[in-house]
């Protein structure tokens, strides 16, 4: 009996189903896996700070509906109330802004 499944790399699915990178498809698909752990690094540091999403929603300012959005899908919040989330967690946040594959000096 042969095996008529290949095994390939998931490197090689997402430039063979989104598109190799560099392109504006697979730029895209990128980005938005780093919003999504965006949400998820908020997540994982208020549960080690052991607090609810209500307990940092008060320190932030915003309702706890307002911490799961942010926690599940942070492509619809205000860029100002994620900087909030991250000063109520004692977190330090780094940005890196790139044109052209070169970092922009700041």
């Amino acid at each position: 009996m042969t095996n008529k499944f290949k095994t390939v790399s998931l490197d090689t699915m997402i430039d063979k189903h989104i598109g190799k990178l560099g392109t504006e498809k697979r730029e895209a698909f990128e980005n938005e896996l780093r919003i999504d752990l965006l949400g998820h690094a908020i997540k994982q540091a208020r549960q080690e700070l052991n607090l609810t999403q209500e307990q940092l929603g008060e320190l932030v300012g915003v309702q706890k509906a307002q911490i799961s959005k942010i926690e599940n899908s942070v492509k619809n919040a205000r860029f100002e109330t994620i900087l909030k989330v991250f000063d109520a967690l004692g977190a330090k946040v780094n940005f890196n802004v790139e044109i052209n594959n070169e970092k922009l000096a700041y």
